[in-house]
C-alpha cells in the first residue's frame, strides 16, 4: 500500500502528534498529551502499566490506524500539475456531489486575476494562478499564490516580459497559457515567450531562472504547452530553436540536459506513458507526432503528420496499448517501441482532428470527446465509429469547449460557458444530472466570450479561472 495520500493538506492524524512533515509528506500533528500533567503517587507495578499502556494507545490510536485501511482514494487529494496528479484528467476521490443543490454550488471564494489560459493548480494548501498584468506599455507575467481555504494572497511573484502591441487591445487577449507544476516544495512555470522560473512553494523565492528567449530562437507567445516532471528533469515544450522544441532541465538547477526536434511547438502538453516496457514522452508537434526517451531525448518513433496550430490543442490520451491525439488512434507496440495507426484510414486534418479546444477521455472500449462545433460525442475506441451525439451540453459554435472530468463512476464536464455539469456518459447516452453556473466566460473570440482554462479539482472543490478571477467552490457531499 503507498502513501500518496499523504501528501493531502489535511492530516489524518490532527489532534494527536507534534511532528512536522517535511516534503512530500507535509502537514502538522500535535500532541495527544500536550498540556497534560502526570502526578505520580506511588510506583505502578508493571503488568499495570502494560496493561494502561496497552488500553490507551488502542483506544487512542485504533480510529487513526484504521484509516490506513482505508483506500487511498478516499482521502482529499491535491492537482499539482496540468489535468491532475497523474496528467490524465481523472479526480478520484469520494465524499463528492452526486448533484447539486437547486441554488447552485457554494462559492468558498474568489480573487481578482490578469489574463490567461493556464489552468490553476493546488498543492500544499495553496493554490496557484498564473496570468499576466497588462499596463501599457509595460507587461508583467505574475504568479498568484493564494491560501486554498480563504484565497488570502500568501504572495506574488512577478516580472517583466515582453507582450507585443496587439496584445493590449482587450479584444485580443493573451496571457500564458502553460499551467504550473509542483513537487516537492517548488514550483515551476514556463512563461509565454519561455521565461523558466523555479519557485519556493513557501516564500515564492527564486532558486533559478531560465530565459529561453535570450538562449534559443522562440516564438512570441509561442510557449503554451505545459512542462512535466520525469525523475530529476523538468520538460519544457517551447519550440525553441535550433534543435531544441522539447528541452529537459535538471529540475533542482535549471542546467540543460538534453534537447530534440527542431518543430514549431503546438498548443499540445506532451507526457510520458510506459509502453513496450519503455518509459516514452509522447510529444506532437506541428509537424510530427513523437516519441523520444525521456532520459536522453533520442527519438523512439516520429510519425510525420502536419497540423495546423488552430487545431492541435488535445493532450495525447494513453491506456492499454491504444494511444488518442485528437481523433488519431494509435497502437504501440514492441520493444524498442514503435507505432501502428488504427483509425481513421484517412488522415488529413479534416478528420483526425476530433476538437481544436477540448481533449478526449477514454473509459475502457468507449471514448468521451467534444467536436469542434461543441457537440460531445461518444466513440468506440477499436473502431473511431460514433455511437451517440447530443449537443445539449454547450451551444454549438465555433471555438465550443468541453473539459470532461471522470469521477466516482460518474462525470463533471466543464464548458466554455463556465458551466459545471454533473452528468453519467456510457454507451447508452448521455444523462445529465444538475448543472451550476461557475465562472462567467471573459474570452473575447469570434464576437463571443468564452472560458478555456480546464479547472482544477482537489481537496473536494474545484478551482476555476476566467481573464478576470479564480473562484472556489465546494463539491463536497455533506452528510
Amino acid at each position: 500500500m503507498t502513501l500518496n495520500w499523504l501528501t493531502s493538506r489535511k492530516s489524518l492524524f490532527a489532534g494527536f502528534f507534534e511532528v512536522p512533515f517535511e516534503g512530500r509528506y507535509r502537514g502538522r500533528m500535535r500532541s495527544l498529551a500536550s498540556g497534560t500533567r502526570y502526578v505520580k503517587q506511588g510506583a505502578m507495578p508493571a503488568e499495570t502499566q502494560m496493561c494502561f499502556v496497552t488500553r490507551f494507545f488502542k483506544a487512542a490510536l485504533s480510529p487513526v490506524l484504521g484509516l490506513f485501511l482505508v483506500a487511498p482514494e478516499s482521502v482529499a487529494t491535491d492537482w499539482p500539475q496540468f489535468r491532475g496528479p497523474n496528467r490524465d484528467g481523472n479526480w478520484n476521490e469520494t465524499g463528492i456531489l452526486e448533484s447539486f443543490p437547486r441554488e447552485g454550488v457554494e462559492i468558498r471564494w474568489r480573487h481578482p486575476v490578469g489574463g490567461g489560459f493556464s489552468s490553476p493548480v493546488v498543492a500544499q494548501g495553496r493554490v496557484f494562478v498564473f496570468d499576466v498584468e497588462l499596463t501599457k506599455p509595460t507587461s508583467r507575467e505574475r504568479l498568484h499564490c493564494f491560501d486554498e481555504k480563504t484565497g488570502k494572497v500568501l504572495w506574488v511573484f512577478k516580472y517583466e516580459e515582453h507582450y507585443g502591441e496587439w496584445t493590449f487591445v482587450p479584444e485580443r487577449g493573451a496571457g500564458p497559457t502553460a499551467t504550473p507544476i509542483v513537487e516537492e516544495g517548488r514550483i515551476y512555470i514556463v512563461g509565454a515567450n519561455g521565461y523558466v522560473h523555479c519557485l519556493d512553494v513557501k516564500t515564492g523565492k527564486v532558486f533559478w531562472e531560465k530565459n529561453l528567449w535570450q538562449e534559443y530562437t522562440v516564438e512570441e507567445m509561442g510557449c503554451r504547452p505545459s512542462p512535466l516532471i520525469e525523475g530529476s528533469l523538468l520538460i519544457v515544450f517551447t519550440g525553441a530553436r535550433p534543435g531544441a522544441t522539447v528541452l529537459a532541465l535538471d529540475k533542482l538547477t535549471g542546467k540543460e540536459v538534453w534537447k530534440a526536434l527542431d518543430e514549431h511547438a503546438s498548443n499540445s502538453s506532451p507526457i510520458v506513458i510506459t509502453s513496450g516496457g519503455r518509459r516514452q514522452l509522447i510529444v506532437w508537434t506541428d509537424k510530427s507526432l513523437a516519441s523520444l526517451d525521456p532520459a536522453n531525448g533520442r527519438i523512439f518513433w516520429r510519425e510525420l503528420m502536419n497540423t495546423s496550430n488552430n487545431d492541435d490543442a488535445a493532450t495525447p490520451v494513453f491506456w492499454g496499448n491504444r494511444l488518442l491525439v485528437s481523433g488519431l488512434m494509435l497502437e504501440l507496440v514492441g520493444d524498442p517501441p514503435v507505432s501502428k495507426f488504427l483509425w481513421p484510414e484517412n488522415r488529413v486534418p479534416s478528420k483526425r482532428i476530433l476538437s481544436n479546444t477540448s481533449t478526449a477521455v477514454a473509459q475502457g472500449e468507449y471514448i468521451y470527446s467534444c467536436r469542434s462545433p461543441g457537440e460531445l460525442v461518444c466513440l468506440e475506441a477499436a473502431t473511431g465509429k460514433q455511437i451517440w451525439s447530443t449537443n445539449s451540453v454547450t451551444k454549438t459554435k465555433n471555438g465550443a469547449s468541453i473539459n470532461i472530468t471522470p469521477q466516482g463512476g460518474g462525470f463533471f464536464l466543464f464548458t466554455d460557458e463556465g458551466n459545471l455539469i454533473r452528468a453519467q456518459l456510457s454507451p447508452a447516452g448521455y444523462r445529465e444530472i444538475s448543472r451550476s453556473h461557475l465562472i462567467d466566460p471573459t474570452w473575447p473570440f469570434d464576437g463571443k466570450q468564452f472560458v478555456y482554462a480546464p479547472p482544477a479539482f482537489a481537496n473536494r472543490h474545484v478551482f476555476a479561472r476566467n481573464e478576470a478571477e479564480v473562484v472556489c467552490a465546494s463539491l463536497e457531499k455533506r452528510p
